[in-house]
């Protein structure tokens, strides 16, 4: 799977002098957290909600209410903005996005080709477009953890005995826990398991039907 395959295509942009204030109510009115800053179409930088808080004078200022009406009303996004973007090719893969996120340590990364923001993705894309269908997070059914499963034979002795059951597996991945031996987690599209339980005792692996709710 590609960055193109995830990334939001319909980007909101703003040019670089546009007003600190204007940009904040750009992120308000379309509820997102961070804005590419382009010029002549090119990415020059980024503003985060972070930034515009933080270029917001303080509660505890001196200034009067027309002063600060009249400083914010001044502030252009070529001031704020993070210059160094860190960004990412359409064509690269998923697992080196989340790295290249990870190891900068940033939440979002603006898609690029030829200079121009054509996407971009989101720590929030990760999670609902990539972590959430691999490991079933929202499907209907039940996710089943089958201990110590998560090798070769482990896949091959399970999704044998499923496939003869006739369950749909509608996501399928391995778990490793701390200081023991990988899990093999399944979600069923189903949740009358049958005999799979005992099936996977005479296996010799222990399971579980381990449930999740959003907090």
């Amino acid at each position: 799977m590609l960055v193109r395959d995830i990334m939001t295509s319909n980007v909101i942009t703003a040019a670089k002098d546009t007003l600190m204030v204007e940009a904040g109510k750009m992120m308000e009115f379309h509820k997102i957290e961070r804005i590419p800053v382009v010029d002549r179409g090119k990415l020059v930088g980024i503003v985060t909600k972070d930034i515009l808080e933080r270029a917001a004078p303080s509660q505890a200022t001196s200034l009067t209410r027309w002063e600060l009406s009249h400083l914010l009303g001044k502030i252009t996004l070529k001031e704020i903005m993070k210059k160094d973007v860190i960004t990412i090719d359409p064509d690269a893969t998923i697992e080196t996005a989340i790295a290249t996120a990870q190891s900068n340590r940033v939440g979002s990364l603006p898609v690029v080709e030829g200079g121009h923001v054509i996407g971009i993705v989101t720590t929030n894309d990760f999670f609902y477009k990539v972590l959430n269908p691999l490991m079933g997070i929202g499907f209907t059914g039940c996710r089943v953890i089958v201990h110590g499963a998560g090798n070769t034979n482990g896949l091959h002795k399970v999704t044998e005995y499923l496939e003869k059951q006739g369950l749909k597996v509608k996501a399928i991945c391995t778990l490793e826990p701390p200081h023991s031996e990988k899990d093999l987690v399944f979600h069923l599209d189903t949740e009358d398991t049958g005999g799979l339980f005992a099936a996977l005792q005479e296996m010799g692996y222990s399971a579980e039907v381990r449930d999740y709710k959003a907090r």
